[in-house]
């Protein structure tokens, strides 16, 4: 199989996350309880490993020959060069809590990259937010939708006209390597979100909800789904390092230069 999604890809993806997700509400409205990993607010709950398991099992069984990785330690070396990448509820905390603010969020990306200092390439994205039932889908060569609908190419801004979604833990408010370059990129934005969930973040900023997003140290399941869909609605996408910390961020060009500019102290 080749290194690039076909329509049958993203059907496939789009049913996997909706599955996921009314999984994971169907057992929050039963009753979970969360189990805390690193801190009070990183948490995760049986229905993060059973919607993660629902979509492992299908992909095994649909596609054996990709990769497979989740949050929650699901890991599976393919031979097709290319790696579906899991999280089967992002912003558990919001989860637990009763927010809608939470999702499921798939992407498919290539195993390797096309040369030594570049990344893999990611090939699709899905979100999926159950409670506001929607749906987002894109990639390379594919127009970035919400609910099947063409979402219209993003205008070009810079960020002092935009709302800023971003994600700091009080944690690290103390270390100024971080919380110096995100309070001179936070600071700059027109107003801060701070909403608890990548992928729903980076859903609102190709819809235009949000105007831009940055956040720093973000695992491939918080990064990829939404950078898919941001870049298929004409956004653009960087990865910044500062102090041996990298920042992902995305938006329209001129806010995504802007922010990176300001993180880095220029």
């Amino acid at each position: 199989m080749s290194a690039f999604a076909t329509e049958s890809d993203f059907v496939l993806a789009a049913s996997l996350v909706r599955e996921a997700g009314a999984l994971a509400f169907k057992m929050r409205q039963e009753g979970v309880t969360g189990t805390q990993k690193t801190s009070v607010s990183d948490v995760v709950t049986a229905a993060d490993h059973a919607a993660e398991k629902l979509v492992v099992d299908t992909l095994r069984q649909l596609r054996p020959e990709d990769g497979i990785i989740g949050e929650e330690g699901a890991s599976h070396a393919g031979t097709s060069g290319r790696t579906w990448v899991i999280d089967p509820v992002d912003g558990t905390y919001n989860f637990l809590s009763g927010s809608t603010y939470w999702c499921s969020a798939l992407a498919l990306r290539t195993d390797t990259a096309e040369s030594p200092d570049r990344l893999p390439e990611v090939l699709l994205g899905a979100i999926f937010q159950p409670q506001e039932d929607k749906l987002w889908l894109g990639g390379p060569g594919r127009p970035a939708t919400l609910n099947e609908e063409t979402l219209p190419t993003l205008a070009d801004a810079g960020l002092g006209g935009l709302s800023a979604g971003t994600y700091l833990h009080p944690t690290w408010l103390q270390r100024e390597e971080v919380a110096g370059p995100w309070k001179q990129a936070a600071q700059a934005a027109a107003t801060i979100r701070m909403l608890g969930s990548g992928s729903c973040d980076l859903g609102s900023v190709a819809t235009g909800a949000l105007g831009a997003w940055f956040q720093h140290s973000c695992p491939e399941w918080d990064w990829l789904p939404g950078k898919a869909i941001v870049e298929a609605a004409g956004g653009t996408t960087a990865i910044q390092e500062v102090h041996g910390f990298r920042w992902h961020i995305a938006g329209p060009a001129a806010a995504v230069r802007e922010i990176q500019r300001l993180l880095a102290g220029n």
